[in-house]
């Protein structure tokens, strides 16, 4: 059985997943007080012996995508399990990105996809591409990295509460759980490295969830 490192784990995603994947997986979950991603020890020990790390935190309080400004200790806690992975032996890992990363408002002709030049919609959607180039560049020593860009994710109420965007952006429990298995059993990372949308069938979605591995969603939020 695998063995996976999840950080964030008391988050609305690593609950998600540490319940969904649970049966399937030895998860590490990871969070405060007993771990700190910002400490490169805490990260490097919990990541021994790991076949993946699933990297989920992030200080929500400080920076979202409501905020005008980053905060640098989230940058310390990916770049952290980057360096971690390598040096522990760790083949792949799992980031958590945002469909902020790239501004999906107003009309499109077509569905987005993860391969465009980004338009982050604010300064954390800029963060998350950052992350996401940094874990470009750890891929050419031969790190697998997957960066998720989540959309509406673990909110357990009528996604209507968000207004349209809800119902462009929900990502169920169930196809976050799918999406974030199928990752972990794929046997390689194309080029070691990929970025893609993580949203549900959704009617009046503007993502494209394009993958190598065959993964489709199965919700839709218009019949929640």
């Amino acid at each position: 059985m695998k063995k996976i490192l999840i950080t964030g784990a008391k988050g609305r995603i690593g609950q998600i997943l540490t319940g969904g994947l649970g049966s399937s997986y030895l998860i590490t979950s990871a969070d405060l007080p007993g771990f700190d991603a910002r400490r490169y020890e805490d990260v490097l020990t919990f990541s021994e012996n790991k076949d993946a790390i699933i990297h989920l935190a992030w200080d929500t309080k400080t920076e979202n995508y409501q905020h005008e400004r980053i905060d640098p200790r989230n940058f310390i806690m990916f770049e952290n399990v980057y360096k971690a992975a390598l040096e522990t032996n760790v083949p792949r890992v799992i980031m958590a990105s945002s469909v902020h990363a790239d501004d999906f408002r107003g009309s499109h002709e077509k569905l987005l996809t993860s391969d465009r030049i980004p338009s982050p919609t604010c300064p954390y959607g800029a963060h998350k591409v950052f992350m996401e180039a940094l874990g470009k560049y750890y891929s050419t020593k031969e790190l697998e990295v997957v960066c998720v860009r989540f959309g509406l994710t673990g909110y357990g109420f009528d996604v209507d509460t968000f207004g349209v965007d809800g119902r462009v952006l929900w990502f169920s429990n169930k196809d976050c759980s799918d999406l974030i298995k199928t990752i972990l059993e794929t046997k390689e990372i194309p080029n070691n490295f990929l970025v893609m949308y993580g949203v549900s069938n959704n009617e009046t979605r503007v993502h494209s969830w394009e993958n190598p591995f065959g993964w489709e969603p199965k919700d839709d939020a218009s019949k929640e």
